[in-house]
């Protein structure tokens, strides 16, 4: 079975779920979803750079309501659990964990625990993170061990 690390910062949409349950055509597939609520990255100014390169100006002034800390905690839950159940309606295997802190440390530690094939950094654009290669993507080429694959999240 291969196994693929999954980084994600909101939940799984159905056309996500189909991308990323495809990449390998019929092989079996098992996911650890790995979660960092979006409220918890990066600075807040980057976010809303990102918000507005993409003309997503309505994002962009609501980037200081994302919820932060222990108020994000429940809503990133809920967001894991829907995305694993809909990895598992899909045919994959699945299992899932909010990242509070350091997700590239995370990623490297599920991925050596996990014997992982590849990771899966699964998120909207981050342009100026991604300019200067501070994106998660990036970040874990250099740690990991294991192949990365930066996809783009749809939304619903």
């Amino acid at each position: 079975m291969f196994t693929s690390v999954l980084m994600i910062e909101r939940p799984l949409t159905a056309t996500d779920v189909e991308f990323v349950t495809t990449l390998h055509g019929e092989e079996p597939v098992s996911f650890i979803v790995l979660l960092q609520p979006r409220g918890d990255q990066a600075d807040l100014l980057l976010r809303a750079i990102d918000d507005v390169a993409m003309g997503e100006l309505g994002e962009a002034v609501r980037e200081g309501g994302e919820p932060e800390g222990a108020e994000a905690r429940q809503p990133a839950e809920l967001g894991l659990v829907h995305s694993v159940n809909a990895l598992r309606a899909a045919g994959a295997e699945a299992v899932g964990q909010v990242v509070e802190n350091h997700p590239i440390d995370k990623m490297k530690t599920v991925v050596d625990e996990s014997g992982a094939d590849e990771v899966i950094v699964l998120t909207a654009p981050h342009y100026v993170e991604e300019f200067f290669h501070r994106d998660w993507a990036s970040r874990a080429r250099h740690k990991v061990g294991v192949p990365v694959l930066k996809l783009f999240a749809h939304s619903e």
